[in-house]
């Protein structure tokens, strides 16, 4: 087993500075004598005190990295130019998914340049949009962001949580709709939750208060599931269920459209599935369960009565619809079996259908069933694309999604199924012309035959000359679906000649638990060789070449971008690593992290850590390889991949690292992970981002 061997702190300077031929004054980070044993390997993790966020040590080196970083930066000659164009286009009316809840129309919006979004009300679908909630009067910076909403039962309060500066932790409130008054109701150490209405409260999901200081980077144990009357105090909440022998099994509650029933999702770290755990409110016998265990994925597609519709994995890879009645002996009744595609979602319609959303070869469509699994009909989608949202309730006709592709925003779509009719809600109108791109998906094999899809999108008529700026962009893990959506920043990079590549390489869930499941533990290369297959198809066939190719990923996909240009960095001129997971020899040891070991596997077990030893973006940092650009983004915020992960990569990076490339990190503060961002926060970023691609491939922006 694992011994940890005392640090040593060593002297009390914490940097001093090295040139590069460029000049770039790197802080030397001071190292500490910190050695871990894992099953006889001594492994030294010299930069250990960088995992305290709150020393002020460490936010004095923080502060000398973002020095160093940004007179980088704002010495890019045309990152101003850059910035007023992300400005400019970025200025555009957005609106989201249309949802109805309690005969209350309620959708976010965006009037260009709000830091956050608004939420909207409205009584009918054609009605007049009222101001529900505006979270930028909550901050003056617009750190405070909407994590979650809920409407009341009877239409007349929205329950909402609030994330501060991108954490995790979120806070619920509850307001009055028609007048607009707050009520005293608030509620904290909520996390991982949703809000589930019945006829007179709330149920939630929440941690104990952590210790002082240590919210940011403890982790995240003995989950709770609560009760709360409205117009009560939190100490008066019900507890409804909990595990004090498992401290990592977790709770997430709904409630039926016909608010009769709670059904709750129970999940434990290190495995996929998860349980339902359903009841009806109103009696006093305890939760009926379906699944034996967590080895299947069960997700509620909704009820009539005591029938429910259930979307799983159990005997499905791809998934399937199953029926289950609480009254019953508790089988399965498939009704729409298993298809060549994956089913992402599903939600009853009507009085008699169902409506799902299938992706095949990474995009969708939505097809239509009744009750007893008939195929009916397909709505018909504009484009190859997304479809981010699909909303619908149970007896009732009309039905809301949103559709997105690469060139093209979210835009916002009501459809009556009774009259097979759509409509489009909303379609942004945006500075930049969509019809001189194009999008298409390229499939390439990887290195075990194993055949990739990616899309490429780039201006009409490119030559294929190897010239082409290019990046290329992948997450490859946790069943996560890459599919093509609509990124502002993206289209600067386009609008001056650059070519956008997306790889749907294995560990997402693009066809299903097995393409998933070939991306996991000691599959994970798998994941990197996709990854460089992708990139060699692209050099190969003249699309771009090594001093023109950018690559790019976050969070699971930041790992990815650390361990590929450990192994290959002679393929890649600039690689940007966006909030990565960057010593897996640690990572479950934060927060949330030890809920990923199903993924990524565990340092605890033998195997596993000489298979993760092997890969681990920190621990295999090269003293020879001659790096590409590398640019580090992280936010001191983040309580999901805590940035000690970036932390720590970066200064072993500046340590070894011999040649003329910069290798800097950007550390952004008031932020996460990444949800609830300003849009001031994301516009300077992406801006970094891009003018660090376009300055190290050598390109300069036509601004």
């Amino acid at each position: 087993m694992k011994q940890v061997i005392p640090f040593i702190l060593g002297v009390s300077i914490i940097f001093s500075c090295k040139q590069t031929q460029e000049k770039l004054n790197y802080p030397v980070t001071k190292k500490v004598d910190t050695v871990d044993v894992y099953f006889g390997n001594h492994v030294a993790d010299p930069y250990r005190w960088l995992e305290d966020d709150n020393s002020e040590e460490t936010k004095a080196w923080v502060k000398a990295e973002n020095e160093v970083t940004f007179n980088y930066l704002k010495n890019i000659p045309f990152r101003d130019k850059i910035q007023e164009r992300f400005t400019k286009i970025w200025n555009f009316e957005r609106q989201f998914l249309l949802k109805k809840k309690s005969g209350i129309y309620y959708y976010e919006g965006n009037n260009g340049l709000q830091n956050q979004n608004v939420i909207y009300y409205k009584k009918s679908v054609d009605g007049e949009s009222k101001v529900l909630l505006d979270p930028n009067t909550l901050s003056k910076e617009g750190t405070a962001a909407l994590n979650n909403s809920g409407i009341s039962a009877d239409g007349k309060y929205l329950a909402y949580s609030i994330s501060k500066s991108g954490s995790d932790w979120t806070e619920i409130y509850i307001k009055e709709i028609e007048s607009g008054k707050l009520l005293e109701d608030h509620l904290l150490w909520v996390k991982f939750s949703q809000i589930a209405w019945d006829r007179e409260g709330i149920y939630y999901s929440r941690y104990n208060e952590p210790k002082a200081n240590k919210g940011l980077t403890d982790k995240n144990e003995f989950q709770k599931l609560y009760y709360h009357k409205l117009g009560t105090s939190q100490e008066k909440d019900v507890l409804i269920i909990d595990n004090d022998k498992e401290p990592t099994v977790m709770f997430e509650a709904l409630v039926t459209d016909d608010h009769n029933y709670l059904v709750v999702i129970e999940s434990k770290w290190g495995f996929d599935g998860n349980k339902l755990l359903i009841k009806e409110i109103s009696s006093k016998k305890d939760f009926k369960t379906v699944g034996e265990d967590y080895s299947s994925e069960f997700s509620l597609t909704g009820n009539f009565g005591a029938d429910f519709f259930i979307s799983t994995n159990q005997e499905a890879p791809k998934r399937k619809i199953v029926k289950w009645n609480l009254n019953s002996s508790g089988e399965l009744m498939t009704i729409i079996p298993e298809k060549e595609y994956v089913l992402e979602g599903a939600s009853l319609n009507g009085t008699d259908k169902i409506v799902t959303q299938y992706l095949k070869d990474a995009h969708n469509k939505i097809e239509i069933f009744n009750l007893q699994g008939k195929y009916l009909k397909d709505i018909e989608l504009p484009a190859l694309g997304t479809v981010i949202d699909l909303s619908s309730e149970a007896g009732d006709n009309e039905l809301f999604y949103t559709f997105t592709s690469f060139t093209n925003p979210t835009a916002s779509y009501y459809y009556d199924s009774e009259k097979n009719e759509s409509k489009i809600f909303f379609t942004p109108k945006i500075d930049f012309d969509s019809q001189k791109y194009e999008t298409n998906q390229i499939f390439y094999t990887s290195n075990d035959g194993t055949k990739v899809p990616m899309f490429v999108v780039h201006k009409k008529g490119i030559e294929l000359n190897g010239k082409n700026p290019t990046i290329l962009y992948a997450y490859g893990g946790f069943n996560i679906n890459i599919t093509p959506t609509f990124s502002v920043s993206r289209l600067v990079w386009l609008e001056n000649g650059g070519v956008y590549v997306s790889a749907n390489i294995r560990g997402g869930g693009e066809y299903g638990k097995v393409w998933h499941d070939s991306g996991t533990k000691l599959n994970k290369q798998n994941v990197f060789d996709d990854f460089i297959a992708g990139a060699e198809y692209l050099i190969d066939n003249k699309y771009t070449s090594p001093d023109k190719l950018a690559i790019m990923g976050g969070s699971n996909g930041g790992l990815l971008i650390g361990a590929v240009t450990n192994q290959r960095p002679e393929l890649f001129a600039a690689a940007i690593p966006m909030v990565g997971v960057m010593d897996m020899l640690r990572f479950h040891k934060f927060t949330i992290g030890g809920s990923w070991v199903n993924d990524f596997g565990s340092s605890d077990d033998s195997l596993q850590f000489n298979y993760i030893d092997k890969y681990s973006p920190l621990h295999n940092i090269s003293t020879t390889a001659n790096y590409p650009a590398v640019l580090v983004t992280t936010g001191d915020h983040d309580d999901r991949v805590v940035p000690a992960h970036s932390f720590k990569y970066i200064a072993t990076l500046q340590d070894k690292y011999k040649g003329d490339n910069p290798v800097l990190i950007r550390i952004q503060t008031n932020a996460g992970h990444g949800a609830g961002k300003p849009i001031a926060i994301t516009i300077a970023e992406q801006t970094d981002i891009y003018s660090f691609i376009f300055k190290n491939l050598n390109v300069n922006p036509k601004y």
